[in-house]
């Protein structure tokens, strides 16, 4: 459960609902996998559509996505650049439609919405259910249709492997509690930020926490030994992962060791100071 995981966690769905379309942006890279998923979402026979992530500043992806307009608003998982550096320019291609999204900074019109309250974009009856860890500002969406249900996942659940928690933005112990709210949708197929879409959400939430605990208790386990230092940690544990990819996995051990610090099971050094910058398509998966 502790390896290093690059395939899906759960089952593929094998199928889409027919009011779900997928858009694929054309970032593929080792931390956004085949590229950015933009999710569009129609009720059959709504005149309107809403679009969540719409991905990267990329013109020729951004047109596709006018193409299957018009739309009621954009919709925001999270402020990662690979999800919403399109976003302002798609809502000015769709006629100044609004840009919804937890970070105010990443906001456009005056369109707000309520957490944990539904609301209708598209013909859709939309629910934000706020998961923070990956980053503070991530947000899930349950998406519902005539009683059919999906969860957009952004990249708190990812279609293939797991992500990474962007510390310090991202916070271990609030990605556990998110997991654990995404244990609730059994059954319901999870659309990811990024790889295939997943049959059920619960079964990928569960592994996902599965897997944190046990990283958790590697690094415990380490740092009882007297190794304390990120780098010699993700060393050890990331021994069988590109090194290419090491910066992204210091995140997490960073995440790891502030969760065990302010437990009093960890006296890590320097775990609040990363030693990269966020940069665009940070936060997904191949070091986890």
């Amino acid at each position: 459960m502790a390896g290093h995981v690059t395939v899906p966690v759960a089952a593929l769905a094998d199928r889409l609902p027919g009011w779900v379309t997928l858009l694929r942006a054309p970032n593929p890279g080792p931390m956004t996998l085949d590229g950015t998923n933009t999710w569009l979402l129609r009720r059959p026979g709504a005149d309107r559509a809403v679009v969540v992530d719409p991905g990267p500043l990329d013109e020729a992806h951004l047109a596709r996505i006018v193409e299957h307009g018009p739309a009621d608003a954009v919709l925001i998982t999270h402020g990662h650049a690979d999800h919403v550096e399109g976003a302002h320019r798609v809502a000015e291609l769709l006629g100044g439609i609004d840009v919804l999204a937890a970070d105010p900074t990443h906001r456009r019109g005056t369109g707000q919405w309520s957490t944990g309250a539904g609301f209708l974009a598209g013909g859709v009856r939309i629910t934000v259910l706020p998961t923070p860890g990956h980053t503070a500002d991530s947000v899930c969406f349950l998406a519902e249709v005539d009683r059919e249900r999906v969860v957009l996942t952004g990249d708190t659940v990812l279609g293939r492997g797991t992500t990474v928690v962007a510390h310090p933005d991202g916070d271990l112990g609030a990605y556990l509690t998110s997991l654990a709210t995404l244990t609730a949708y059994q059954g319901v197929v999870a659309l990811p930020g990024h790889g295939p879409a997943l049959a059920d959400c619960a079964a990928a939430a569960e592994f996902y926490l599965a897997h944190r605990r046990a990283r958790l208790d590697q690094v415990r386990a380490l740092v009882a030994e007297g190794v304390t230092s990120a780098p010699e940690l993700v060393a050890r544990i990331y021994a069988d992962v590109d090194r290419s990819l090491w910066w992204a996995a210091e995140w997490s051990v960073r995440a790891q060791l502030s969760y065990l610090a302010r437990q009093g099971t960890a006296t890590g050094q320097d775990q609040d100071r990363p030693d990269r910058e966020s940069a665009p398509g940070a936060g997904r998966l191949e070091p986890q």
